[in-house]
């Protein structure tokens, strides 16, 4: 399995709502679309951030994140350059993310704390 991590800007001109709003409400489904990542897209989430009302942490000057986990990076390939990725999704990003910004990190995934805990 293989993770990618997106730490997505907004493009210039456009509010943090109405991004938050079209990566949920358009850019989610229009990825989701994808035939090939029906098959080798296990989940994928998205983060916004909130006010915080606490100093024990701080938000990175981010508008939110992508988590993407994929069978295996052969999978997430298949994804990226599948057909419906380029001719659907890609241009949605370009009308709502500053590429040049968005920073992503590909990693194996290593859980520290999980759903089960021995009590």
């Amino acid at each position: 399995m293989i993770k990618m991590t997106m730490f997505l800007k907004r493009k210039a001109g456009m509010s943090h709502e109405d991004f938050v709003e079209h990566h949920i409400e358009v850019h989610g489904p229009k990825f989701r679309s994808i035939p090939e990542a029906d098959k080798h897209c296990l989940r994928y989430i998205q983060t916004h951030p909130v006010k915080l009302k606490t100093d024990a942490a701080q938000n990175a000057d981010f508008d939110g994140t992508a988590e993407l986990w994929f069978d295996s990076e052969a999978g997430m390939e298949a994804v990226l350059t599948s057909d419906t990725y380029k001719a659907v999704v890609f241009p949605d990003e370009k009308t709502f993310l500053d590429h040049d910004n968005t920073l992503i990190l590909v990693g194996e995934q290593v859980e520290i704390i999980g759903d089960f805990r021995e009590g």
